[in-house]
């Protein structure tokens, strides 16, 4: 099967490329933009399957489907829901949202593996799509949270945030000032509305940002402990299965 992935985020990208590997699938070929994709489309022969991220850093990879007529069959994957309902209605074999299962990973492909001999090209009704998604390259993330303060509301930029936790089933921000406050979110809800070249989730409990990261040293199992600035409540440690992605993302 050829196989390629389209991911404009390298550390996602490689990991798609690891699931697949367990799939005993080699997806040799990953493209980040829209146009790089443009010209490899134009100087190789199509793959069977492309794993296609619907939002590339320079714009929606649907554009490459107004310039290149696709002879391959897509699995979307996305970070937004408003994205994916959509692809799900193209003639796409399916859509996986981020961060990508991997089960549903495996259903997804042995969906496609089933639908082989139904040999199609993708067809997308662009008008209906973009009438759909409004600004979605102009992407932005949270600038700023609102916290509770006794009686008062008080705004925390995002630069003054060293990292987001759970505890005791509540999230919390602390700030590089030292100080804590709760939020009312989820650190799911916060996967979504963080940027992630500068917040990375280490682990079930934890975001961290790059800029208040002071050190790291090797610990037990494979993992690895952070220090961070101000934040020394408990030890900050990378999940064994983050590792190379938290090292991929650190790059």
């Amino acid at each position: 099967m050829n196989v390629i992935i389209i991911e404009d985020e390298k550390p996602s990208a490689r990991r798609l490329q690891r699931m697949l590997e367990k799939l005993d699938i080699q997806a040799k070929t990953m493209l980040h933009s829209v146009e790089e994709s443009l010209e490899w489309f134009q100087k190789n022969q199509h793959p069977d399957l492309i794993f296609l991220d619907i939002q590339l850093s320079d714009g929606l990879s649907f554009e490459i489907f107004e310039t290149i007529d696709i002879k391959s069959a897509v699995i979307f994957t996305t970070a937004y829901d408003e994205y994916a309902l959509q692809a799900f209605k193209l003639n796409s074999i399916d859509y996986l949202l981020k961060p990508i299962d991997e089960d549903d990973l495996a259903k997804a492909v042995k969906k496609y593996q089933e639908r082989i001999p139904q040999k199609q090209t993708v067809n997308i009704d662009f008008n209906d799509i973009k009438k759909l998604l409004v600004n979605p390259i102009d992407r932005e993330y949270k600038k700023r949270f609102s916290v509770k303060v006794g009686q008062h509301i008080k705004l925390i930029n995002i630069d003054d945030i060293e990292c987001f936790y759970s505890e005791n089933k509540g999230t919390y921000l602390h700030c590089t000032d030292g100080r804590n406050y709760l939020l009312d979110t989820t650190l799911e809800l916060l996967e979504n509305e963080l940027e992630p070249r500068t917040f990375f989730r280490i682990n079930r409990k934890f975001f961290v940002n790059i800029h208040a990261i002071k050190d790291m040293v090797s610990y037990t199992n494979s993992r690895l402990q952070i220090k961070l600035k101000t934040y020394n409540a408990e030890e900050v440690i990378v999940a064994r299965e983050r590792v190379k992605d938290f090292k991929d993302w650190l790059e």
